[in-house]
Order: C-alpha cells, then sequence, then structure tokens
C-alpha cells in the first residue's frame, strides 16, 4: 500500500502497531476502540494505515451530559477523514470496514464508576471480539503503564499490579504500551485529526489522576527525567516473570473444592498465585495481597477459624479443602 509519508510521530505510533501486527501468526480482522482521545483515536488512524479491514468501536457511556453528541462527532471526523484519505490514497477507500457506535448503561456497583465504565465497555468489546474472531486493539500508552504501576505499588497485591498492563491477553492487544502520551497528541495533528479531551481525565477525584496530574510530576521533579520510562521498563521486566509463574498457578484455578494438600507444599510465590487464581475463577475482584494472605493461612496456620472474606468472597476450609461459602 503506498500512503503518503507521515510524521515523526505518526510513523512512532504505526511503527508500533506495525511491530505487534508483526508478531501475530495471522491476522483476519482488526478493531480498534476509539474514545475520540488523542491516544485511541492516533491508534485508529495508524491501523487504517496497516491493515485491509478495520472495524473502529466508540462507546458511548452515557456519564456526561452531551456524550452522545461526542460519539457521533468522533465517527464524524473518522469517516471524514477516510473520505479524503480515498481521494488522496487509492488505497484507502476500502480500508475501514465499519465505524460503529456503541451506547452501554453503567450502573453503580463496586469500584466506583471507573470499574463500573470499564466493565461495560470490555462487555461490549468482548461480543465484537467473539463476533469478527479477530483482534481488539487498546491505546494505552506508556503513561497509562507507568500509572498502572504506581497504582499497583498502593494495592500491595504483588507481582501481578507491578506487572502492570499486559501487552497481550485473550483478543485484546496493546500496540502503544511503548510510545508517550504526548507523542499520541502530536500524531493526531500530523494526521489531521482534532482529538476529543475527555474532563474527567482532569478531573482529581478520581485517583488515577492525581497520579497523573500529581504523583508522577513530583517524582520527575525529584528524581529527574526518565521515570514514567522507568516503571514501564519494570514493568516489561515483571510481567515476563508473572507469565511464568501465573501460568503454574493457573492449573488449578477451576477446581471447585481446593485441596490443601495440593498447595501446601508449593513455594509461596507459587502457592499464592494459587490461590488468587483460584479466587479471582469464582468471583473475587480487587484482591490485595493482605486478602490472599488471609486466605494462604487457611492453609498454612488452620486452627478452626470458620471463614475469610475477601472482596466478592467468603473462603472456609472444611477438612482438607477450600471451599466458596455461599452468602
Amino acid at each position: 500500500m503506498a500512503y503518503r509519508a507521515l510524521g515523526p510521530n505518526a510513523h512512532a505510533v504505526t511503527k508500533a502497531v506495525r511491530d505487534l501486527l508483526a508478531d501475530e501468526d495471522e491476522v483476519t480482522s482488526v478493531t480498534v476502540a476509539c474514545s475520540g482521545g488523542p491516544d485511541s483515536l492516533a491508534l485508529a488512524a495508524a491501523t487504517a494505515q496497516l491493515v485491509d479491514e478495520l472495524r473502529i468501536v466508540i462507546v458511548d457511556h452515557g456519564l456526561q451530559p452531551g456524550s452522545d453528541e461526542v460519539a457521533a462527532g468522533v465517527r464524524r471526523q473518522l469517516r471524514a477523514w477516510q473520505e479524503r484519505r480515498s481521494r488522496t490514497e487509492p488505497d484507502a477507500e476500502q480500508q475501514v470496514l465499519e465505524i460503529l457506535v456503541a451506547k452501554v448503561t453503567v450502573a453503580s456497583g463496586p469500584g466506583g464508576p471507573e470499574a463500573t465504565a470499564r466493565n461495560a465497555r470490555y462487555k461490549v468489546l468482548d461480543d465484537v471480539a467473539a463476533a469478527t474472531g479477530g483482534l481488539v486493539l487498546l491505546g494505552h500508552t506508556l503513561d497509562d503503564q507507568a500509572e498502572q504501576v504506581l497504582l499497583g505499588l498502593t494495592r500491595g497485591s504483588g507481582a501481578r499490579s507491578l506487572a502492570g498492563m499486559p501487552v497481550a491477553r485473550g483478543p485484546y492487544r496493546r500496540p502503544l504500551l511503548g510510545v508517550r502520551r504526548a507523542q499520541t497528541a502530536a500524531a493526531c495533528d500530523e494526521f489531521g485529526l482534532q482529538p476529543w479531551y475527555d474532563p474527567h481525565n482532569d478531573d482529581p477525584r478520581f485517583t488515577r489522576v492525581r497520579v497523573r496530574t500529581r504523583v508522577l510530576p513530583v517524582l520527575e521533579d525529584q528524581l529527574g527525567p526518565g521515570v514514567a520510562e522507568a516503571l514501564a521498563r519494570s514493568a516489561e521486566q515483571l510481567a515476563v516473570d508473572d507469565d511464568l509463574l501465573s501460568t503454574r498457578a493457573g492449573e488449578v484455578a477451576d477446581i471447585d473444592f481446593l485441596p490443601v494438600a495440593l498447595i501446601s507444599p508449593e513455594h509461596p510465590a507459587i502457592r499464592r498465585r494459587m490461590i488468587r487464581a483460584w479466587l479471582i475463577h469464582h468471583g473475587a475482584s480487587d484482591l490485595s495481597m493482605a486478602n490472599i494472605v488471609a486466605v494462604e493461612r487457611l492453609v498454612t496456620h488452620w486452627s478452626g477459624q470458620r471463614f475469610v472474606e475477601v472482596p466478592g468472597l467468603k473462603v472456609a476450609r472444611s477438612g482438607g479443602i477450600l471451599q466458596v461459602v455461599p452468602e
């Protein structure tokens, strides 16, 4: 495919997507989740340079007045951009297969509006992935990864949290984890696109916003530049180790009644991951290391205690097994 020359930031974003797709055995369908913000908008434009058929899904969470107008505006802009490309780039006309707007209802739930909105969004994307059998690309950047690592530190829930967001999980791929947020904003300008800036991203009520606007700048000021990159590198290194350990731990995840004798001989690094995988499989959420250790004590220091409560579950020991206690 022949395209106009890209600016340096658009090139960096496009290269990140190209490198990720090159590692995939066979890509039959690609979907980009696009909010209209600079990260996902640049991702959509970059992916359109590379694939023959592209779906773009815009999720309207309905959390702000006029959110439907924002979603419709993002769709119009992408369609107009595609039409401009088709006039100058003959191969571009049929590349964007469709641009969908999906409106979801965000009900109240544990974890606050951020968590419930995320769950609703992923439900839409899960359905798209199941229907198409292809990949879904997400626009998280290096900055998002650094913020995620810092949030993981505050939770104290071990290497899984410190490993941050995975590049690949199921049908999902995050090609921009090595790209800075400032690059995606500049890439939008080079692509000729105008991103939408979500006011929630500047609202200090949200913990992630405070990390972004207050904590990371202080670290950069006191420790010198490169903190975000260092956090992201640490996440990448930990992810490799954690993938190996989590694969081992996943062997017990779907057991209904977990034998104590099966996990008690394991090293704590494996045993705690086994417990975590088992708890999550049975419906636990937002687990901290303190939660996992509390359940582990039913294995290593059981003295007849009735049960342990973790977010979303009660776990009891009966003789030589762990089991979930019905509410």
